[in-house]
């Protein structure tokens, strides 16, 4: 498989990984959301939560800037 091939399945695996973290995230939100619409505390287990999706997702999202900086570096070449 060629070098480019690679990228791009390894660009579409990120997208899709973003994805996912993000529909995980969304779900510990609502939960954040809705005890302070309740005037509750939230969980620390939802901030938790929030909190490492988030991280996770911004890892993601550099690395997939990485990958498509390398694509582009390959197909301008």
């Amino acid at each position: 498989m060629s070098r480019k091939s690679e990228l791009e399945k390894a660009i579409r695996e990120s997208e899709s990984e973003i994805d996912m973290l993000e529909q995980k995230r969304i779900r510990s939100m609502s939960s954040f959301i809705e005890a302070l619409v309740n005037h509750e505390t939230p969980s620390p287990e939802d901030v938790e939560y929030f909190r490492t999706f988030s991280g996770l997702i911004d890892l993601e999202r550099e690395n997939l800037r990485k990958l498509n900086d390398e694509l582009e570096r390959l197909t301008n070449k």
